[in-house]
């Protein structure tokens, strides 16, 4: 389960960085069925499995803090296979309840944002931005919500699905480069984020002119997210290059094909962070 996670997360068949991390962390509860002579081969064996599971995507810092809390919570805390099989066990529920807590607080916090008949633009595909769009239509909030398709890989495309199934929803699917000519009739923009290191923000890829676009319009952005993905230290955000089959499928000669998975927006052209902790304004 753990190499077919790894294959998963590197072929990014699983989109929301949150889902990304705990599906990781789950994978780890293979290594309990495993038999270990020693202590010191079960914690080696969890050590390679975090690490493997940490590098197939170093961009997504909630990916790389769960790997790191499950392998500081467990090694070295045993004295015995059994109780430290037991002790990751429960390091594993304790990590996923703590990432899927976290991203309810920030959706139930975004929801509480929502105005009545409010429109916004998002891009890409936020689970924590689609829950706290269903939170608020539940309690009778209308929206009309313009999406971008979020190219290559269109995830836009999942996002305005979902939100198409959400009453008091109106979806607008349009192409990325029609955001400036939509931006005026939003109230914001509202987005997730993969990860916020010092004093940038990085996101699918398309975010950053986005992003400067709607503050030289004076469009209100609010970013959303679990707090686990505010990084302080101890991470370093690597850009990931994804295929240029995604960009162009015939053979090229003579092309380079750029397909960069993420970008890096300055925090200062964000009017607010919503997460489980409450709203950070800047």
């Amino acid at each position: 389960m753990i190499d077919e996670t790894i294959e998963e997360i590197r072929e990014m068949q699983t989109h929301s960085s949150s889902v990304v991390a705990v599906k990781a962390t789950r994978s780890l509860g293979t290594l309990l069925d495993r038999d270990y002579a020693t202590v010191d081969e079960f914690e080696r064996d969890l050590e390679h499995n975090t690490g493997a599971l940490r590098r197939a995507n170093p961009s997504h810092a909630s990916l790389h803090n769960a790997m790191r809390e499950v392998a500081r919570s467990v090694v070295g805390r045993a004295d015995s296979v059994e109780s430290a099989k037991k002790i990751t066990r429960s390091t594993i529920d304790r990590v996923v309840e703590d990432i899927e807590t976290g991203k309810r607080k920030a959706a139930r916090n975004l929801a509480d944002t929502f105005e009545d008949g409010e429109t916004f633009l998002t891009h890409d595909y936020s689970s924590t931005v689609l829950e706290g769009v269903e939170l608020a239509a539940g309690e009778g909030v209308h929206t009309t919500a313009y999406v971008t398709e979020a190219r290559p890989r269109y995830l836009g495309r999942k996002t305005v699905r979902t939100l198409s199934e959400i009453d008091r929803v109106d979806p607008h699917l349009m192409v990325d480069g029609a955001s400036g000519m939509f931006l005026p009739e939003c109230d914001r923009v509202i987005i997730g984020m993969d990860c916020i290191v010092d004093d940038t923000l990085y996101n699918r890829v398309g975010t950053f002119p986005l992003i400067a676009t709607a503050h030289r319009l004076d469009v209100p952005v609010t970013v959303a997210g679990s707090s686990t993905k505010i990084i302080v230290d101890g991470f370093a955000f690597e850009n990931e290059y994804r295929p240029a089959s995604e960009v162009m499928l015939e053979p090229t000669e003579g092309i380079t094909v750029e397909n960069p998975a993420y970008d890096a927006t300055p925090v200062d052209l964000i009017d607010e962070v919503i997460t489980d902790d409450g709203v950070h304004e800047f």
